[in-house]
C-alpha cells in the first residue's frame, strides 16, 4: 500500500467550506471534510498528508489562500497526490475547474481523486463524468445568486438597508438588525464636516483640519470599535489621515438626512465580485426611516455647495460668492476679477464681478452681452442689508411676514384656509353624488321610466356640474397646496433668522445658508451717475426687496425717473439680443420732449433736436422757480 506514495512528496488535503454550503448542514464542515479524507488516505495506503483548509471562501473564484498555497507547492513539484471530498469543493466554476483538473493536474503528474464522485486521474472512465459536474456544480453557484438576488431585491424595496455594516456615523440596533442608530461619537465628526463645508471650507481643507485635530479616520474608528469591514485590523499605519475622498462620500450619502438609500450599485455577474454603479434614477430612497445626524435643509444645502467648486485663488482663499452671481440679462454666471494690486506702479488691488458671456466673447473678437461689472463689496453691503431686513420683518411682525411670503397664493388668512377646505369637501361628496345619480338615470332610461330627450337634457346638466365641480376641486387643491408650501418655507427661514439676531458683518455661514441666488442688471447713467440694479434671491422664500422709506413727491418723480430708465435700457438689451439692433450702429431713439422717433449715436441721446432741448430746460427751470415761490410765500 506504501507504494503508493511518491518517495518525498505529499499527498495534498484540500478542504473549502464557504457561508452558503453551511445551510447544507454539518456533512460539509471542515471537520468532517478533514476525517473523511485522512479515512480515505489511509485505508489507500497514501502517507505524509499536509492539509490546506479553506474555511469561509466561496467556490465561485479561486482567489483563496490555502489553494493559491496548495497551487505554488504544486508548481515546485512538491506534491503527488491531491484529494478532495467531491468536485465542488475545488471550485463552482466549470471552466477553471476544468483547467485545474484536466490540464494543469496532468502537466505535473498529479494524482487527483474526488472521493464522493468517483472521480480517479488514473481511472479515464471515471474522468468521463466529471465535466458534466462541473458544469452542474456552477449551475448550483448560478441558481443560488438568482435567489440570493431575489432576496435582496425584495429586502431592498421593503425599505430596508441593504448594507450589512451600518455608515459611519451609526450603529445596528441590538434589537432590530435593519435599524440604525446613531453612533454619537462618530456623529459628532459628521455633524463636523457638513459644518465646516458650509463656513465655506474645501474637503482639502477639511482634511487639513481633521489631521491637526487628531481626528481619527473612519478605518482607525471601526478598527478601535472593532465594528466595520476594520473590525479585525488590530493596527492603522496613519489613523488620522484622512483623503478628501472620504470627506467627499461622507458628504454625499444621504443616509445622513435620515434615509434609507439601496440599489446603488449592482454586479453584471454572479462571477464578477467588483460593483457597477447605477444611474440615480435606478436608486430607491425611503425617506425617514433612521434617525437624522444633519437636518435635511442643512443636507440639501451642501450638495448644492458641493457642485460649486470653491478654488482658491490670487490672494489666497476661496471666494463664498462663486456659483451664486449671475446675469440679469442672458443668465450666465459672472465671473470674479481678483487681483492682488501693486501700490507703487499705482495698480490698486480689484475684487469685481462681470458678465462671463461678455468676457468670453471677446476671446472670439465678437461682442456678446454688455459689461455688468459690480464690485465684490457692493455686493456684500447690498447682501448684508437684505439679510438684515429679512431677519427683522420675520422676527418682528411674523404674521405680516408670513402673509407677505404667502402673497403669491390666493389664500392668505386662515379663515380663507378653512372656508376654501369647507368647500372642498363639500364639492367632492357632491361629485361622489353625482356619479351615483347617473348611473340611476342611465337605469331609469333603460327600462323606459324616462324618454330619450329627458336623459339627454338631465345628462347633460349634471355632467357640467360635475365637470365644473372637478375643476373647482382641482384649481382649490393647488391653491391649498401652494398655501401649505409657503407657509412652510416661511417657517423655515423664520427659524434661520432666529439664529443670527445679532449681526454686524458678513460671513462665510451667512452667505451659504441665506443666499440662493443673485442677479445683477447691467449698469445705467442719470445725470452721469453710475446707476445698477440688483436682485438679491433669499433660500425659502425668494426674492426681498428691502422695504422704501416714505417718499416725498420729487423723491416719488425720482424714481418714476429711474424706473423709464431701467425699463428703456433693459428693452435696448433685447432689441440688441433679438437681432433687431445691431451693436456699433445707430439707434432709434424716442425724443423726451416731442415724442418723436430719430436716429442717433448714442443710447443717451434724450432730443432729436437743439429746439426740444431748450424747450424741455426751460420748461423744467420754470417749474423749479414756480417752486421755490411757493416755499417762499
Amino acid at each position: 500500500m506504501a507504494a503508493k506514495q511518491t518517495e518525498g512528496k505529499i499527498t495534498a488535503l484540500y478542504e473549502r467550506l464557504s457561508r452558503d454550503d453551511e445551510l447544507a448542514g454539518d456533512s460539509n464542515s471542515i471537520i468532517n471534510q478533514k476525517a473523511y479524507l485522512e479515512g480515505y488516505a489511509r485505508q489507500q495506503g497514501y502517507e505524509n498528508l499536509v492539509h490546506y483548509t479553506d474555511d469561509g471562501y466561496s467556490g465561485g473564484n479561486f482567489d483563496r489562500p490555502a489553494w493559491k498555497r496548495l497551487i505554488a507547492d504544486i508548481e515546485a513539484d512538491k506534491v503527488a497526490h491531491v484529494l478532495v471530498k467531491d468536485m465542488s469543493r475545488i471550485g463552482r466554476d466549470y471552466l477553471q475547474t476544468g483547467f485545474y483538473t484536466e490540464v494543469m493536474f496532468r502537466q505535473y503528474h498529479v494524482h487527483f481523486v474526488a472521493i464522493a464522485n468517483s472521480v480517479d486521474s488514473n481511472d479515464q472512465n471515471s474522468n468521463e463524468f466529471a465535466p458534466f459536474l462541473n458544469v452542474m456544480n456552477e449551475w448550483y453557484l448560478r441558481d443560488l445568486s438568482r435567489k440570493q438576488q431575489a432576496a435582496c431585491r425584495t429586502k431592498g424595496e421593503s425599505g430596508k438597508p441593504l448594507t450589512n455594516i451600518a455608515i459611519y456615523g451609526y450603529k445596528k440596533d441590538p434589537n432590530d438588525k435593519n435599524h440604525w442608530l446613531i453612533d454619537e461619537e462618530a456623529a459628532q465628526v459628521v455633524r463636523r464636516i457638513y459644518r465646516l463645508t458650509i463656513e465655506g471650507k474645501t474637503p482639502f481643507e477639511i482634511t487639513t483640519i481633521l489631521y491637526n485635530e487628531r481626528i481619527e479616520t473612519p478605518a482607525a474608528y471601526h478598527a478601535r470599535q472593532g465594528t466595520g469591514l476594520w473590525k479585525y485590523k488590530t493596527d492603522i499605519p496613519h489613523p488620522y489621515s484622512w483623503n478628501e475622498a472620504t470627506v467627499k462620500a461622507i458628504l454625499s450619502k444621504q443616509e445622513y438626512a435620515g434615509d434609507t438609500v439601496n440599489f446603488r450599485t449592482h454586479k453584471e455577474s454572479y462571477k464578477d465580485k467588483k460593483s457597477v454603479a447605477n444611474p440615480k434614477e435606478n436608486w430607491q430612497i425611503f425617506k425617514d426611516t433612521h434617525e437624522a445626524i444633519v437636518d435635511r435643509e442643512t443636507w440639501e444645502l451642501v450638495q448644492k455647495l458641493i457642485k460649486t467648486p470653491r478654488r482658491v485663488d490670487t490672494i489666497g482663499e476661496a471666494n463664498p460668492l462663486t456659483g451664486l452671481v449671475f446675469c440679469a440679462d442672458c443668465g450666465a454666471k459672472m465671473y470674479n476679477h481678483r487681483t492682488r494690486g501693486d501700490i507703487e506702479k499705482k495698480k490698486y488691488p480689484g475684487d469685481t464681478y462681470d458678465c462671463s458671456t461678455y468676457t468670453l466673447s471677446f476671446r472670439k473678437k465678437d461682442t456678446v452681452c454688455f459689461k455688468h461689472r459690480i464690485s465684490t463689496k457692493a455686493l456684500r453691503v447690498l447682501i448684508l442689508e437684505t439679510i438684515k431686513a429679512a431677519c427683522t420683518s420675520a422676527i418682528k411682525d411674523k404674521d405680516k411676514f408670513l402673509d407677505d411670503v404667502c402673497s403669491a397664493s390666493q389664500l392668505r388668512q386662515k379663515e380663507a384656509v378653512n372656508d376654501a377646505k369647507r368647500k372642498l369637501n363639500k364639492s367632492r361628496r357632491r361629485i361622489n353624488e353625482l356619479d351615483g345619480i347617473i348611473k340611476k338615470l342611465y337605469e331609469s332610461y333603460a327600462v323606459g321610466k324616462i324618454t330619450e330627450e329627458r336623459f339627454d337634457s338631465l345628462l347633460a346638466d349634471y355632467e357640467a356640474e360635475q365637470k365644473e365641480l372637478t375643476v373647482f376641486v382641482t384649481e382649490t387643491e393647488q391653491q391649498l397646496s401652494t398655501f401649505e408650501e409657503d407657509t412652510a418655507r416661511a417657517e423655515q427661514f423664520l427659524a434661520l433668522a432666529k439664529k443670527y439676531t445679532d449681526f454686524s458683518e458678513l460671513t462665510t455661514p451667512m452667505i451659504n445658508e441665506f443666499i440662493d441666488k443673485i442677479l445683477v442688471h447691467a449698469p445705467y447713467y442719470v445725470d452721469g451717475e453710475r446707476m445698477q440694479d440688483v436682485d438679491i434671491y433669499l433660500n425659502f422664500i425668494g426674492q426681498f426687496e428691502i422695504p422704501e422709506p416714505e417718499l416725498s413727491e420729487e423723491e416719488i418723480k425720482r424714481q418714476e425717473q429711474l424706473k423709464k430708465k431701467r425699463v428703456y435700457e433693459r428693452e435696448l438689451y433685447q432689441k440688441i439680443k433679438s437681432g433687431e439692433h445691431v451693436v456699433g450702429k445707430n439707434f432709434e431713439v424716442k425724443c423726451w420732449e416731442c415724442g418723436k422717433t430719430f436716429i442717433a449715436k448714442s443710447t443717451y441721446a434724450k432730443f432729436c433736436c437743439v429746439k426740444c432741448r431748450n424747450r424741455n430746460y426751460n420748461r423744467k427751470r420754470w417749474q423749479k422757480h414756480k417752486e421755490q415761490q411757493q416755499k417762499n410765500n
